[in-house]
C-alpha cells in the first residue's frame, strides 16, 4: 500500500488472529484471536501530517486523540506555523496495523486538524530496498582498473583454474553467504511467494553483515519443486562460502538440506531450524541454572514439530535431554499413531517409546519445560498450572506466542519468548552471525551437530552466574561478545573435526 497518500497507513494487514511461526509447524484447529499487545515496537510506528487551526490547544487534543485511542505519542514535528494554523508531523506508536487505523480516525475526529498525509515507518525504512554492493579497492586511476578489473585480472582467474582451492582466498566466496527461500514459509504468514519473502531475505543479509561483517545476499527461487531447488542452489554455489536456508516449508526443507549437504562443498544451515535450536538450547541450559535442576532429568514438552521443533528436539536429545515430548496437531505425537507424516513419525519413534496420547495441557502435566514453536493462542495460560514446580516455560511463536508471556510468569518461574519487548528474548540473530562467521573463518566444508552444540555452549556461557537470574538467561542480541565468542566456538570445533574445513595455502597465487 501506498505510504504517501492521505488516507491509507500503508501497512501490513492486521495480524489480529495467530498464523503459524513459519517454521513449517501447522496450527491446531483455529487459533483464537490474539489479544493486542503493548505499544512498545516502532514496527507499528506511523507518521501522520496534520493541519490544526490556531487554537493553541490543538497540540493538546491532539496528543489525547492519540493516547485515548490507546496510542503512544513519540514525537511532534512543527512543519510550519502561521497566524492561522500549524502543520505537524505526530509520530507513534500502535501494538499493530489495525490499532494504528484506529488512531488515524481518532485524529480525523479531532476538531480543527485535517489528515494531510499517513506513513508507515516501516514501509518507508523498506523504500529501495535495504541493500546495497559496494567496492572494497579504489577505482579512481587507470591503475586501479587494471588491477581490478583488466588485464589484470586474468593473471587472477589463470592462477584460480591452476589453484582452485586458492578461490575463497581471493574472491568474495570466503565471506560470502548465500540466502535462499522459496517463500514458502514466511514468517508467521505462510505461503507468500519469493517476491513477498524478499524483504526478510533482505534483512537476513543486513543482520550478516551488522553483526558478522559477512556479505549475504538474497536468493528469492520462484519454485517449490524440491530438484529443481536443489539444482539451482547446487549451480550458484560455487560463488558462495556457504548456503543459509530460510523460511522453507516443513518437511520440503528437510529433503532440500539433506540433498545439499550431501553434495556441496560448502556448509549448509538452515535458521528455522538450527539457529532456533541453538538459541532456545542456550537460554534452556541457562533457565535450568535458575531454577536448579539438570537437563537429564527434567521432562520437556516441544509444541510443533514443523522445522523449528525437530530441530530443537534433535538438539536437546544430543545434548543430554533425557525426556521429551512433542505435540502437533494430532496430539502428543506417538508411533504407534497411523495418521502421521513421516517425519513425524520418526519424531515421535526418537522422542514416546511408551506410545502416550493426550492433548497439549495433557502433555505438560508435571513437565518442567514447555518449548512452543507452533502457533499462537494454542494453549490457556491455566494449563501451565499443571506443570511441576519451578517450571520453565519458552512460548516463542512469532508474532503472538502460544501462551501470554506475561500471564504466564505467575506459573512459571523462568520465561522467554521471541518478543523483544520482554525480557529473555530468543532471537536467532544471537546465532547465525557467529556460527557462519565461524564456519567462513575455519573454511568449513560442512556444519556438525558437534558445531551447533557448540554454538550453543558458548552462547549460554556468555551469561555470567553474576548475572543470571529469571529475567536474563541469554544475552541481548545488541552483546558485542556474542558473535565472536559464538564463532571462536563454532570454529575451534570445525577445526577439530576431521575433514570439515578446506585445506589453507600460504602461498602467494600467480599465474606466472
Amino acid at each position: 500500500m501506498s505510504t504517501d497518500t492521505a488516507p491509507s497507513t500503508g501497512t501490513a494487514p492486521s495480524t489480529g488472529t495467530a498464523p503459524s511461526t513459519g517454521t513449517g509447524d501447522s496450527a491446531p484447529g483455529e487459533p483464537a484471536a490474539a489479544p493486542r499487545g503493548p505499544v512498545t515496537s516502532a514496527s507499528y510506528s506511523i507518521t501522520v501530517r496534520l493541519t490544526a487551526d490556531g487554537d493553541p490547544a490543538s497540540i493538546g487534543r491532539i496528543a489525547t486523540a492519540v493516547g485515548t485511542a490507546g496510542g503512544a505519542v513519540t514525537a511532534i514535528d512543527v512543519v510550519d506555523s502561521r497566524s492561522d494554523g500549524l502543520t505537524v508531523d505526530v509520530t507513534c506508536s500502535a501494538a499493530d496495523a489495525a490499532h494504528s487505523e484506529e488512531m488515524v480516525d481518532a485524529l480525523r475526529a479531532v476538531p480543527g486538524v485535517a489528515v494531510r498525509k499517513v506513513s508507515d515507518r516501516t514501509f518507508l525504512l523498506h523504500l529501495g530496498g535495504k541493500l546495497e554492493v559496494a567496492s572494497k579497492v579504489p577505482l579512481k586511476t587507470r591503475d586501479d582498473l587494471s588491477m581490478a578489473y583488466t588485464p589484470g585480472v586474468a593473471r587472477v582467474c589463470l592462477a584460480l583454474a591452476e589453484h582452485p582451492e586458492d578461490v575463497r582466498r581471493l574472491t568474495i566466496k570466503g565471506n560470502t553467504v548465500a540466502v535462499v527461500t522459496d517463500g514458502s514459509a514466511v514468517l508467521g504468514l505462510g505461503d507468500l511467494g519469493p517476491g513477498a519473502a524478499l524483504p526478510v531475505m533482505e534483512g537476513k543479509a543486513a543482520l550478516f553483515k551488522r553483526f558478522a561483517d559477512i556479505d549475504a545476499w538474497p536468493i528469492c527461487l520462484d519454485t517449490q519443486d524440491v530438484d529443481e531447488i536443489v539444482r539451482t542452489v547446487e549451480l550458484i554455489a560455487p560463488g558462495f562460502g556457504g548456503i543459509n536456508l530460510e523460511d522453507i516449508a516443513a518437511p520440503r526443507c528437510f529433503e532440500i538440506e539433506a540433498r545439499l549437504r550431501e553434495r556441496l562443498d560448502v556448509p549448509v544451515f538452515h535458521d528455522d531450524q538450527h539457529g532456533t535450536a541453538i538459541v532456545a538450547l542456550a537460554a534452556l541450559r541457562n533457565a535450568l541454572r535458575v531454577v536448579d535442576k539438570q537437563l537429564p532429568d527434567v521432562r520437556i514438552v516441544v509444541a510443533g514439530a514443523g522445522a523449528a521443533g525437530t530441530a530443537i528436539v534433535h538438539l536437546l536429545l544430543e545434548a543430554g535431554a533425557g525426556q521429551v515430548l512433542v505435540w502437533d496437531r494430532e496430539g502428543i505425537l506417538s508411533p504407534d499413531d497411523e495418521r502421521l507424516s513421516p517425519a513425524k513419525l520418526a519424531l515421535a519413534r526418537r522422542t514416546n517409546p511408551a506410545c502416550t496420547r493426550g492433548d497439549l495441557p495433557a502433555a505438560l502435566a508435571g513437565a518442567d519445560v514447555f518449548i512452543g514453536v507452533s502457533a499462537g493462542n494454542v494453549l490457556p495460560v491455566e494449563a501451565l498450572a499443571g506443570m511441576a514446580e519451578r517450571a520453565v516455560v519458552f512460548p516463542m511463536a512469532n508474532p503472538t506466542p502460544e501462551v501470554d508471556p506475561v500471564r504466564a510468569r505467575q506459573y512459571a518461574a523462568v520465561v522467554a519468548s521471541g518478543r523483544s519487548d520482554l525480557p529473555n528474548q530468543i532471537n536467532n540473530v544471537l546465532a547465525f552471525p557467529g556460527v557462519f562467521r565461524g564456519l567462513l573463518d575455519a573454511r568449513a566444508t560442512e556444519i556438525s551437530t558437534g558445531m551447533l552444540l557448540a554454538a550453543a555452549e558458548a552462547l549460554s556461557a556468555l551469561v555470567r552466574d553474576d548475572q543470571l537470574n529469571a529475567n536474563y538467561v541469554i544475552p541481548s542480541v545488541f552483546d558485542p561478545a556474542v558473535t565472536p565468542a559464538v564463532a571462536a566456538a563454532v570454529a575451534d570445533q570445525a577445526r577439530a573435526e576431521p575433514g570439515a574445513t578446506a585445506p589453507v595455502t600460504d602461498r602467494m597465487s600467480s599465474s606466472g
